[in-house]
């Protein structure tokens, strides 16, 4: 059985999620929570570029 890199537990299949522009392997609910976290973060980051007026790309 598969083990989740995040939370080490054993789960039947695991989730390829993008975080931080890598690939990682891990559970569903651990899969939600990076992906929200991750969505968190970038949104979070662009507040702050329009409150710089930063027009250039990441």
């Amino acid at each position: 059985m598969p083990t989740c890199k995040q939370c080490g537990e054993e789960v039947d299949e695991l989730v390829t999620v993008k975080v931080d522009g890598k690939n990682k392997r891990l559970c569903e609910s651990c899969a939600e929570e990076a992906a929200s976290e991750d969505a968190v973060a970038e949104e979070s980051e662009a507040v702050v570029q329009r409150m710089m007026d930063f027009k250039g790309r990441r």
